[in-house]
């Protein structure tokens, strides 16, 4: 019996599920968003989590810790730098788990695991690089300077 076996198994022995978590996590650490299924999804999620918690407290052993699990220095440093940074004055819920369907192949539910927030980031990023562009185009003199001829 299973009695007070909480998680989930993923049908994998427990180092091989393990590896397949501190993968995943790592993955989510570097580019904030993972499509996966919903299960390894829910598996995972925690564990995003106890490692913003860990970057929220910025001391030597907590950086200690997330190396220990985390399989990449840059993850890391990425974590402690600016997700730790990003999500100082959240409380929680750090992460959230985005049905997407069925998956073509087997028909497994996939879902996607991303950091709150990450769409913003992107989008604010996309608009910067948008804005940089066109004031280039208009140093150049190939756009017009007012809004209003633009056309947009």
């Amino acid at each position: 019996m299973r009695h007070k076996r909480a998680g989930y198994k993923l049908g994998r022995p427990i180092d091989a599920r393990y590896m397949l978590l501190r993968n995943l996590v790592t993955s989510v650490i570097e580019k904030e968003r993972v499509i996966t299924t919903v299960t390894k999804a829910k598996a995972a999620k925690p564990l995003v989590e106890k490692m913003i918690t860990l970057a929220k407290r910025d001391t030597l052993h907590a950086r200690r810790q997330a190396a220990a699990f985390l399989k990449t220095p840059a993850a890391v440093k990425k974590l402690f730098d600016t997700l730790g940074a990003r999500f100082g004055q959240r409380q929680g819920g750090y992460c959230r788990i985005v049905r997407l369907g069925p998956r073509q192949g087997d028909g497994a539910e996939q879902a996607m695991l991303e950091l709150v927030g990450s769409e913003l980031v992107k989008r604010a990023a996309e608009r910067a690089k948008r804005r940089e562009e066109r004031l280039k185009r208009i140093r150049e003199g190939r756009e017009p300077e007012e809004e209003g001829q633009s056309g947009r």
